[in-house]
């Protein structure tokens, strides 16, 4: 009975000290290392690809976010401010309270390609950024038309910046052409010259933008 007691007693301390060092292991000194050599190394990524305006946090350039007027329309949407370039369709939230970027949460809408919500959804949006940026609904780009697979995609196509350069140019009283140059010097080529499309992030283009247009 002393025996088993003993092995038992010999055991649970055995067990103990495991369970502590693995937590200082695990829980302390793993963690303190990975995030040393993430901010050593990756030091924007750690943090958020944070991107700052006037030396102040203005977002992530991995995160949507909106670019609205306080005026809402018939259904209580916020109306998209015309000085700023506009990104993309959010279905994230919206089975929520969070929509258009003002989330907790990420997703898309699920809607099979056949499905007459989806239609009807992208030929409102056609006909909306028509209207908005003043084109025809023909020229409308397919990433103005969808909501991404996140719902938080921060960029654009070139195709839909371009469309929308001279609807910003007017509202900010700028040239055409300056703002034309602004999205290509914007641009981002596809990763390692072959994968993906080219790009453009929306947060770093309105910044470039409001830098431009108080100049």
């Amino acid at each position: 009975m002393n025996n088993s007691v003993r092995s038992t007693a010999r055991l649970l301390a055995a067990g103990l000290r495991a369970l502590l060092v693995l937590t200082v292991v695990c829980g302390v000194v793993y963690p303190l290392v990975v995030t040393g050599i993430a901010q050593a190394a990756f030091h924007d990524k750690a943090n958020g690809s944070e991107v700052k305006a006037g030396g102040k946090s203005a977002g992530s350039e991995r995160l949507g976010q909106t670019y609205t007027l306080d005026t809402k329309d018939r259904d209580g949407n916020p109306l998209p401010d015309p000085t700023y370039f506009q990104p993309r369709a959010s279905a994230a939230g919206a089975s929520t309270e969070n929509t258009r970027y003002h989330l907790v949460v990420s997703g898309a809408s699920n809607l099979a390609a056949d499905s007459k919500v989806l239609l009807d959804d992208v030929e409102q949006r056609r006909a909306d950024v028509a209207e908005f940026n003043g084109v025809s609904p023909s020229t409308v780009p397919v990433d103005a038309l969808t909501a991404s697979a996140s719902g938080l995609d921060p960029d654009i196509s070139p195709a839909y910046a371009r469309l929308q350069a001279d609807r910003v140019a007017k509202a900010n009283h700028l040239p055409a052409a300056t703002v034309r140059k602004l999205v290509e010097d914007h641009t981002d080529g596809r990763v390692l010259g072959f994968m993906g499309e080219e790009r453009v992030n929306v947060l770093k283009l309105n910044i470039a933008l409001r830098e431009l247009a108080k100049g």
